[in-house]
């Protein structure tokens, strides 16, 4: 008989936890998932999909500018109704909540409606019931930062805008990742008067320099103000709006903030310092390549370890970690040439090293850059343009860096991203053919390098 009431605890119902915890329960582990909040994590409640949906609900406005130039009359007086994509929004969501549901109890797990804290390495008490596990898997993700600053009350951050009963008018987002960039172009393209902040020189810093660039060009085309090197020092009241008191010493009127300066491991109060786990200063649960924190029998996934905070990154944890527990195969994920997307308008799509990573890696690299206008938009007044780089390591002649900036970067870029970690060289790039007309083409296309080092 078991030492253990079961051989699996999960924290967490989010993207990690719930891979995790179907994984061990068909491997033929006693699995018991805690979720206090809401069943498929950020992702799927305040992230990833809300907020691709509100992505595709402001681009139509795009859509209405663009078809008169295919030959179809727009009504006049269309006009968009923000509580009627927060309702249909939220039924898509409460649906997905109960898919996640089912998945776990379809898959044999016990769940558990309630927030868990560790009592022990071994012990976890969820709403007054104390279970305890061989193995305990954290997977409690993350949370918005939102700075000490005077009048903080009026700041709202992406957990909040999803449900706004209206939407404001004037709309000031404050941050430079990719939360902030996403929110820009959703607020600016449902009819907001979007102004985006940023404390430093250009926003996405890591990406690629000349896509970072690119991108801020195309959204102050659509109509987005962008001003950098500057912060929100207050915020007050002020004729019924907001007042937000900048660092250079100037104001800014709105009718709403929202913040995206950053997420944070969701770590706090969950008895993980009593049980001795370590923690590093930001809070993230410290761990070793198989996800073991110092505490043998507790583990942790996803954005809780604050790594690589990417929904599929948590899956591939998820995954790997049950196998390794209870099916006796050792896998590890490889953190190399992982694809991603920002759902910027016009998004971007990046796999690979940037320019500035592989110049320093490599040294010797080849630079190949194409620019042009998408087809779809040549009967249209928007004008808007794509940018599309490939790097090259002039040693190898691999392709260790694929960047673009444009209409449907992250469908184009998740096919390369197959090439690229098959090691593709950019021979075979040249070699293979080309779909026309498309604008993925052109990464098949680019012949001469603009620069090399």
């Amino acid at each position: 008989m078991s030492l253990y009431d079961f051989d699996f605890f999960v924290i967490g119902a989010g993207s990690g936890g719930v891979r995790a915890a179907r994984m061990a329960a068909t491997f033929g582990a006693r699995v018991a998932v805690a979720e206090d909040r809401y069943f498929g994590g950020t992702c799927v409640n305040v992230g990833c999909i809300p907020k691709k949906l509100f992505v595709y609900a402001s681009k139509i406005s795009e859509e209405l500018a663009i078809a008169p130039g295919y030959g179809w009359t727009v009504p006049a007086g269309s006009h968009f109704d923000w509580p009627t994509l927060v309702r249909n929004k939220d039924t898509e969501i409460s649906r997905l909540n109960g898919v996640y549901e089912r998945l776990l109890k379809g898959a044999g797990c016990e769940v558990l409606n309630g927030r868990a804290t560790l009592v022990d390495p071994h012990t976890v008490e969820v709403a007054g019931r104390r279970v305890t596990a061989g193995h305990i898997l954290v997977a409690t993700g993350g949370w918005p930062t939102v700075p000490a600053i005077p009048g903080r009350e009026h700041i709202m951050t992406s957990n909040e805008i999803f449900h706004l009963p209206g939407l404001p008018k004037r709309m000031v987002i404050v941050g430079g990742g990719y939360i902030a960039v996403e929110f820009a172009g959703i607020l600016q393209g449902l009819g907001c008067d979007a102004t985006q902040l940023y404390r430093g020189d250009l926003f996405l810093r890591g990406f690629d320099l000349e896509i970072r660039q690119f991108l801020a060009g195309q959204m102050r085309h659509k109509g987005v103000t962008l001003r950098f090197n500057t912060d929100v020092a207050r915020i007050d009241t002020h004729d019924g709006a907001l007042r937000l008191s900048l660092q250079d010493g100037s104001h800014l009127d709105c009718d709403g903030v929202l913040y995206a300066t950053g997420r944070h491991p969701n770590s706090a109060n969950l008895g993980l310092e009593a049980c001795g786990v370590a923690l590093d200063k930001s809070g993230a649960v410290v761990v070793d390549s198989e996800y073991r924190t110092n505490v043998p029998s507790i583990y942790a996934v996803g954005d809780v370890t604050n790594r690589v905070n990417l929904t599929p990154v948590a899956l591939a944890e998820g995954m790997a970690l049950a196998r390794r527990l209870f099916a006796g195969k050792s896998y590890q994920v490889d953190y190399d040439y992982i694809p991603t997307a920002v759902f910027s308008q016009p998004p971007i799509g990046t796999v690979g090293l940037s320019e500035e990573q592989a110049q320093q890696q490599y040294g010797s690299i080849e630079v190949f850059t194409s620019s042009f206008t998408p087809l779809r938009f040549t009967l249209s007044p928007v004008k808007e343009k794509a940018f599309m780089k490939l790097i090259v390591d002039t040693a190898s002649q691999r392709v260790v860096g694929l960047h673009l900036c444009g209409e449907d970067a992250g469908e184009i870029t998740q096919g390369f991203a197959v090439a690229m970690r098959a090691g593709a060289t950019k021979q075979i790039f040249d070699m293979t053919i080309g779909i026309h007309p498309t604008a993925a083409e052109e990464f098949v296309t680019m012949r001469e390098p603009v620069r090399s080092t």
